[in-house]
């Protein structure tokens, strides 16, 4: 009987599929059952079989059919992605440019304050420098330095002033508030500003440079001048009251002032005699005189009488609109205040002495380590701080040998000559040491005079200490056995070859020990004896005739 359902003959073919994704094809293995011809029931049947991914091959890569749709998709919308990619560009190039425009509007609308309050120094002219250069970067349209001073030093202000002549920003010096002044070196930075401004109730003026050693007062009026060209530049001063070199001073001033007044068409006539006369004006007096431009009450008052005028600076005009403009305050941060601490006159002669001390203590002690740290870090501030100064270097080597002697007492007792010589050095040296007379810039009398007093007791006591040191017995060495007493023991002290006239040699209990001792008299067995020398292993001594109270052998 034959089987109407023979075993298939099993045929393997490959056929390719395209999926829906065009990028992926894979191949379906499908097994196909003949039944041959002759059989009574011919069925054909195809059973698939579960497919798997095969890897691409470059024969199968080349067998794929091309993809008419993807093709035809991307002709027809590449223009369109085209454009929006060039537009989403261009926007974003404008967003771009317009964003540090945006920016740089809102920081031109602004107006920044600088307040400065005591006297003019390194710390206030760094300040002032410093806050100029961040309005300039900021792009503010007006920078307010908001003054209230007696004065300071020249370095400084010539500082400042060069801060201000070179500002891109306009710069307005506003003396406020009430009751505020703007003397000395004040003067001069309201005169370089591109504007100036009082408060009701303020004042400025007396310019005249002062300086150690000068002359107490005002400096003499000069002789009355022609006005008009033929006027001389620098009328001069009488020679019988004043030294050449203060008449200098005065000379330099008057010119440097003038030139400020000149160049910003302000009262040139009266600044001159605000240096060589010392005169003041208030708010109204300064206002009508054309010393000031104008007088407001507070900062807004300013800003809105400011306005729309046009300032001429070294990067061109501008027109100002502070109606509305907003106002940024700078304080001055950290470094400021550390540097008006550390550049202060009492400060840092007080950091020099407390460097000079720590490094003694260490050289007297090494490996203590602490005084010597903070004596180094102590003596390189105050250093610092002394070279920012108008300093006498006279007055300077004065103090440092002063404390010299100090240290000098403590390793060569003198008994308080060198002691008292470096109190007398450091003292006069603290009074030359600032060379200038500018209010806040001094060293006062009670600084020096409690400095000095804390260097006198270390004097004493170290002088005291020597002292007793000195009339205390010594207790090493060879020395030491001078004056002690002894007993004679095993024997008298007797001639060693029994002949008179020889050295007299024995035995003796001496601080409780056994010495080779020699007289130049017989001395009986336990005789008290007293020590006046020493020859190597051998005492000297004499007899003594009663042993006083109290002391043992």
């Amino acid at each position: 009987m034959v089987d109407p359902y023979p075993p298939p003959q099993i045929a393997l073919g490959f056929a390719p599929r395209l999926l829906a994704d065009p990028r992926e094809s894979f191949y379906s293995l499908s097994v196909r059952a003949a039944v041959p011809a002759a059989a009574p029931h011919p069925v054909r049947r195809v059973k698939t079989m579960k497919t798997y991914p095969l890897p691409r091959i470059a024969s199968t890569l080349a067998a794929r059919p091309p993809t008419r749709l993807r093709e035809r998709l991307v002709r027809r919308f590449a223009p369109f992605v085209t454009f929006l990619a060039c537009a989403c560009a261009f926007a974003c190039a404008n967003a771009g440019a317009a964003a540090p425009g945006n920016a740089a509007d809102a920081a031109s609308s602004r107006v920044v304050v600088i307040p400065v309050s005591g006297a003019i120094g390194p710390a206030s002219a760094d300040f002032i420098t410093r806050s100029l250069a961040k309005a300039a970067a900021q792009r503010a349209q007006l920078a307010i330095i908001e003054l209230d001073t007696p004065g300071g030093l020249d370095t400084s202000m010539r500082q400042i002033i060069k801060a201000i002549l070179g500002s891109p920003v306009p710069v307005a010096t506003f003396i406020a508030p009430g009751g505020a002044r703007a003397a000395s070196a004040g003067t001069y930075i309201v005169y370089a500003s591109h504007i100036a401004a009082m408060a009701p109730g303020t004042n400025l003026g007396a310019a005249t440079p002062i300086q150690l050693g000068g002359p107490a007062g005002a400096a003499p009026a000069a002789p009355k001048a022609p006005d008009g060209p033929t006027r001389a530049a620098s009328a001069p001063l009488p020679t019988d009251s004043q030294s050449t070199e203060t008449r200098k001073q005065i000379d330099d001033a008057a010119a440097y002032i003038r030139g400020l007044a000149q160049l910003r068409g302000r009262n040139a006539q009266w600044a001159e005699r605000a240096v060589r006369e010392a005169v003041s004006l208030s708010a109204n007096e300064a206002l009508e005189q054309h010393v000031v431009d104008l007088t407001a009450r507070d900062v807004p008052d300013l800003l809105g009488k400011l306005d729309g005028r046009t300032i001429e600076t070294t990067s061109g005009p501008h027109i100002l609109a502070t109606a509305h403009a907003a106002i940024v305050t700078l304080e001055p941060d950290w470094r400021s205040h550390v540097l008006a601490v550390v550049t202060d006159p009492n400060v840092a002669l007080i950091l020099l002495t407390i460097g000079m001390y720590g490094l003694f203590f260490e050289f007297a002690n090494p490996g203590f380590v602490l005084p010597g740290v903070a004596g180094a870090i102590c003596l390189l501030i105050g250093l610092f701080a002394l070279q920012l100064l108008p300093i006498s270097y006279t007055g300077l080597a004065l103090i440092l040998l002063g404390i010299a002697f100090l240290i000098a007492e403590a390793f060569l007792p003198t008994f308080g000559t060198l002691g008292f010589g470096g109190i007398v050095a450091f003292a006069a040296g603290a009074l030359m040491l600032i060379d200038t007379d500018a209010p806040g810039y001094g060293v006062p009398l009670p600084m020096i005079a409690a400095i000095s007093a804390v260097g006198a007791v270390f004097v004493f006591f170290v002088s005291s200490f020597a002292y007793r040191a000195r009339r205390r017995p010594v207790v090493t060495g060879s020395e030491a056995f001078v004056g002690s007493l002894g007993e004679i023991i095993d024997g008298p002290l007797a001639p060693a070859d029994g002949q008179p006239g020889s050295e007299n040699l024995g035995w003796a209990r001496v601080r409780g020990e056994r010495w080779r001792v020699c007289g130049p008299t017989p001395i009986d067995a336990g005789a008290r004896v007293r020590v006046t020398g020493r020859r190597g292993l051998t005492l000297t001594v004499v007899p003594i005739e009663e042993l006083p109270k109290g002391v043992s052998p």
